[in-house]
Order: structure tokens, then C-alpha cells, then sequence
């Protein structure tokens, strides 16, 4: 496998003092540093983290004007955000893995180069084919993410390990939240092939940053390839706990997916006809939702995580539901009520996650980098489903049947968090 074979650096098996080190120098993987980390360092690790994972967003606001820029269907566009999330599923499932393996700065910097090469061939495909094509390969670079938080919590010692990884946490999901309202604005000004080629030559800068800042990091074991994947499909089997959270948060994602791929649509068209940055500026009224979810850890500290997950999956139904009023208001009420309703699922869909990944956490400290992959991969399966099945849903049935299905994938993963057995194998 050529990527697998790019990664493979000159890091031996053993381990070396904990220290933040230069680029030639190898950091031991399992543990930190014993100084605290500059800022500017900080800064890198979640300025990349999110940048990296806003490029498999950037699309979603900008459905309705690509479409119509390249001649495709609702539908046919509709897989742009479908293949980008599957391609981010698989690149959790067959790529992340090798950061236990591989020097993890190698990666990062592999991943920064195909990303931006990537993001620039999506700026002049002069069809879906080949944009779709991009799309794909968009989300499984994308990826770089997922190397970039356990690359801070390598880096980070001991004493303020949850402070680091919450700063890259939180670029992270800055990235997410606000990618939708800077596309939607860059769109609606400067047209959706502008907004590729400023994503391409983001994670380029930032991919000479890490090439200047990062340290190479020894892997911690020397598992194959295929060792490595196989204990995936073991702890999937061995533990039901992580298998009822990936399969509830997986079912909430089907849901978030399904509004937010179909969301530019529905307002570019009647009665709204509104512009992609309008489509965008809802990811405003997201992040006012997922901005609270750090209230979650300290719920699930009090209260423990299953009343948490419970508490999300019921807020995202609620959420969803009320949306089905919308055909009954006027046009701005109607707006006021969309804004209202993301507010409220994606702080459920946050808090839900939060709950899930601390039980998933628990399970196993020795292989929280594994267990972690397998509750995303689920989640992004799940988010390319409603993707697909909201951009069909919506094109045959209209809004008010996407969110029905919004409501009734929160409902699905409600009733499995209630499951009798949920407490007992957590």
C-alpha cells in the first residue's frame, strides 16, 4: 500500500525521554513533554485540526448554486456531501490507525499535501463526475484531524494534557460550525470554485507550519497493517457498550446530516430564494448550540454519561419535531424556527457525542485511539446516509419529509439509549 509506505519513517521500536522535540528529533508517542507547550504551538495544532476537517464541510451551503453552476441535479449534487463524509468514514477506518504505527508528523504532512491537492482539483472540475471523484478523496484526506488530537495529547505533558486537547477540540469544532457561514459568504461573493481554492491554500500554509513546528513521533507498537484493522473488528465485538454508542450516535447523525446537506437546497428555491451565504449563516445559530456542550462534561460527571446521551437524543428529537410546524408560518417565522431548531440539535447532537465518547473511553484506556475510530466511523456512515437519503427525501417528498426523518433517527437512537440493556453493559 504506497500511503502506508510513504509513512513508514526511519523511527525505531523503542522509546526515547519525554520531550517536545525538533522536527529531526523523534518524541516518544505514549507520553509528553515535561514542559508546557508554546502557544504558537497550540495554535498550530488547532488552527489544523480545524481547517482540516472544515474542508468536508465547505460544500454543504453551497449545494444550491453548484448545482446549478455545473448543470446538475439536486440530486446528483447531493452526493458531493454524501462521498465526502464516506470518504472520511473509511479514511477514519483504514488511515487513523496507522498514527500508532507511523510517525504521526510524517502523516499529518502527507495528509496537508493530498488535502490541498485535492481541494484544488474540486475548484476546476468542470463536472459532477470529476467533482464527486474530488469529494470523496476530500473526506478520506480530511482525516488528518483524527492525527492531529492524539499528536496533542502525545505532546502535551502530563499536568495540562486536558487543557491542550480541549484547545484543539475546540478549533476543531470551530472548524466544523463555522466552515458552513464562511462558504456560504465566499459563494455568494466570489462563487463556490473561489471557496476550494482558498480551502487548498489553507491547509497548505498550514501544512508548512506543521513541516516547521511538529516533532516526529515514535509509534508506540508494531502491529501490521492488518493487525492493526483486525483489532478493530475485535474490540467492536467484544464490547457491547461501544457497539449501543456507535449505533446511537450513528442514528443521530442520519439525522444532523440529513438537514444540513439539504438545508442550501430548500432556501435557493420557493418560497425563500435565498443565497448560499444565508445557507451559511445558520451554521452561526450550530455553533451558539455546540458551543455549550462542554455543560455535558460536567453533567456526566455528576450524573454519570447515560442520563447525558438520554438528554441529547431527546433534545434533538424535540429539536427536529418542532420544525414540522414550519409549512404552517410565514416565510421569516419560518426562518426564526429553522434558526431555533439548529440551535437545539446540534447542542443535543454535541452533548450526545461528549457522553458517548467518555463511556467509550472508559471502556478500555489502552486503546482509546481505536475505540474512538470505530464511534466516528459509525457517526460519518451515519452522516453520509442522511445525506443521501435527505437529498432524495427532499426531492421527492419536500422539507417537511426530511425533517420527519430527522425526528425519527433521533427518536431510533432515543430508544436505543433506553434499551434495558444500556446501563448494564456501559
Amino acid at each position: 500500500m504506497s500511503f502506508i509506505r510513504a509513512v513508514h519513517g526511519t523511527a525505531g521500536n523503542g522509546t526515547l525521554p519525554a520531550a517536545v522535540a525538533s522536527p529531526s528529533q523523534p518524541v516518544t508517542s505514549s507520553h509528553g513533554g515535561s514542559a508546557p507547550l508554546s502557544s504558537g504551538l497550540r495554535l498550530l495544532l488547532a488552527t489544523g485540526a480545524g481547517l482540516s476537517v472544515a474542508s468536508i464541510y465547505y460544500s454543504q451551503p453551497m449545494l444550491g448554486v453548484m448545482g446549478a453552476g455545473i448543470g446538475a441535479s439536486d440530486t446528483a449534487v447531493g452526493l458531493v456531501p454524501t462521498l465526502t463524509q464516506l470518504g472520511y468514514a473509511l479514511g477514519i477506518l483504514l488511515l487513523t490507525p496507522l498514527g500508532d504505527r507511523f510517525d504521526r508528523r510524517r502523516i499529518i504532512l502527507i495528509k496537508a499535501a493530498l488535502l490541498s491537492g485535492v481541494l484544488l482539483l474540486s475548484s476546476i472540475a468542470p463536472g459532477i463526475a470529476l467533482l464527486l471523484v474530488a469529494s470523496f478523496a476530500v473526506g478520506l484526506t480530511a482525516t488528518m484531524a483524527q492525527d492531529i488530537v492524539p499528536a496533542a495529547a502525545t505532546l502535551a505533558p502530563e499536568r495540562e494534557r486536558g487543557k491542550v486537547v480541549g484547545t484543539v477540540m475546540t478549533g476543531l469544532l470551530l472548524g466544523i460550525l463555522l466552515s458552513r457561514v464562511v462558504s456560504g459568504v465566499v459563494a455568494e461573493h466570489f462563487g463556490w470554485r473561489a471557496m476550494y481554492m482558498i480551502a487548498a491554500a489553507s491547509v497548505a500554509l498550514v501544512g508548512v507550519a506543521a513541516w516547521r513546528g511538529l516533532p516526529r513521533f515514535r509509534p508506540t507498537n508494531t502491529l501490521s497493517y492488518g493487525a492493526l484493522l483486525g483489532s478493530l473488528v475485535s474490540l467492536w465485538r467484544k464490547h457491547g457498550a461501544l457497539r449501543r454508542a456507535a449505533l446511537a450516535q450513528g442514528l443521530l447523525s442520519v439525522g444532523f446530516s440529513a438537514f444540513w446537506s439539504t438545508l442550501a437546497v430548500m432556501l435557493h428555491g420557493a418560497p425563500f430564494h435565498l443565497g448560499s451565504a444565508a445557507a451559511g449563516a445558520f451554521g452561526l445559530a450550530g455553533a451558539a448550540g455546540a458551543l455549550g456542550a462542554p455543560i455535558a462534561g460536567r453533567i456526566a460527571d455528576r450524573f454519570g454519561p447515560e442520563v447525558v446521551t438520554r438528554l441529547g437524543a431527546g433534545m434533538t428529537a424535540v429539536s427536529f419535531a418542532t420544525m414540522l410546524a414550519s409549512p404552517w408560518l410565514e416565510p421569516n417565522a419560518r426562518l426564526w424556527l429553522i434558526g431555533a431548531g439548529a440551535i437545539g440539535f446540534d447542542l443535543g447532537a454535541q452533548v450526545m457525542l461528549v457522553a458517548h465518547q467518555t463511556i467509550v473511553f472508559g471502556i478500555d484506556p489502552a486503546a482509546r485511539s481505536r475505540l474512538n475510530a470505530v464511534l466516528f466511523v459509525c457517526m460519518f456512515i451515519g452522516m453520509s446516509i442522511g445525506a443521501a437519503s435527505g437529498s432524495l427525501v427532499l426531492a421527492r417528498w419536500g422539507w417537511v419529509a426530511v425533517t420527519l426523518l430527522a425526528t425519527a433517527s433521533a427518536l431510533a437512537a432515543l430508544l436505543v439509549r433506553l434499551f434495558p440493556g444500556a446501563r448494564k453493559a456501559r
